[in-house]
């Protein structure tokens, strides 16, 4: 039986598919209204290949990924993000992660997710309960 304490736990594997819809919404709802995040062709005269995910909603599904796994008594202490490459619309971003550590009470969990160009994000994730 598997414990949130077992270090070398291995989160299960969650994928989201990047839509155009998601994306736009995503950055709507965090109040975002930067071009880049909604406007194709705006987005491709900057040199970008697409739209693309934006900072608050990258941090929102780490979140969600840990707490999803954690359950609902789970608070997030801190967390260190490093964002990496775009995760554009069409592509699909799939974290997994795995318990390091465990002490006072805290419970540490390393995340990446990943897109087909590569780490979008990784990161740190220091949770209780």
């Amino acid at each position: 039986m598997r414990t949130l304490t077992d270090i070398g736990s291995v989160l299960p594997e969650l994928s989201i598919d990047l839509t155009p819809t998601m994306i736009i919404s995503s950055a709507l709802a965090t109040m975002d209204f930067t071009p880049v995040h909604h406007d194709v062709e705006l987005a491709r005269a900057q040199g970008s290949k697409d739209i693309f995910l934006n900072i608050l909603t990258t941090m929102g599904l780490v979140e969600r990924y840990v707490t999803d796994w954690a359950g609902p008594e789970a608070v997030i202490r801190r967390m260190n993000v490093k964002l990496g490459v775009p995760a554009y619309a069409g592509d699909r971003l799939t974290f997994n992660g795995t318990v390091v550590s465990f002490a006072d009470g805290e419970h540490t969990v390393e995340v990446r997710g990943k897109v087909s160009l590569g780490d979008h994000a990784t990161a740190t994730i220091v949770f209780s309960l």
